[in-house]
């Protein structure tokens, strides 16, 4: 299942700042949240992390559930953020652009943060993860079948992110990054 681009400037430019998107991976992987909790994970201010959890759940992307006590933790409402500037134009075009481009540095970051501290895992994890790159010459048109039948693949296990008791005894967070660029010669 698709979600349609999100097209509303304000929404886009909540997201063009790095901060927030490793709030919402955070809340991603590691389930609701309260602030104070967020800025020990993240090395952050609880007063800054409060207002970026604001930030976002201003535009619908997190949202404040019951808690312990009178905690007040924080969940993510949308599992897939789906950014293109396709068919936008001015503002918001150039506000998915940023939001995007926000995306991008911190992926790019975890990803290498993530291989730094790959000596650490054990031997069998070490194993199963890394990083590979392929060329292929396809058309249009197959690369769209080609990228459909990667979304599959990416989907599967989709339902143990929301469902703690069908993960399975040792899972973890496998952090899977797919990207389909194309030359413009």
């Amino acid at each position: 299942m698709t979600e349609a681009p999100l097209s509303d400037p304000k929404a886009l430019r909540a997201l063009s700042h790095p901060f927030r998107w490793k709030l919402i991976q955070l809340l991603t992987e590691q389930g609701p949240r309260t602030a104070t909790q967020c800025s020990e994970k993240l090395g952050e201010s609880v007063a800054s992390c409060s207002y970026h959890l604001n930030m976002l759940a201003k535009y619908g992307f997190v949202t404040e559930v019951e808690g312990p006590g009178r905690q007040k933790p924080w969940q993510i409402v949308r599992g897939r953020q789906s950014i293109s500037p396709e068919g936008l134009e001015g503002e918001a075009a150039m506000a998915a652009e940023a939001a995007a481009m926000a995306y991008l540095d911190q992926e790019f970051e975890r990803t290498r943060e993530r291989l730094r501290q790959r000596e650490h895992l054990p031997e069998d994890w070490r194993k199963s993860v890394g990083t590979e790159g392929h060329i292929k010459f396809l058309t249009a048109e197959e690369t769209a079948g080609y990228l459909a039948e990667l979304q599959a693949v990416l989907n599967k296990y989709d339902e143990r992110r929301t469902d703690e008791s069908l993960r399975p005894e040792g899972a973890k967070p496998v952090r899977v990054f797919l990207s389909v660029t194309v030359a413009t010669e």
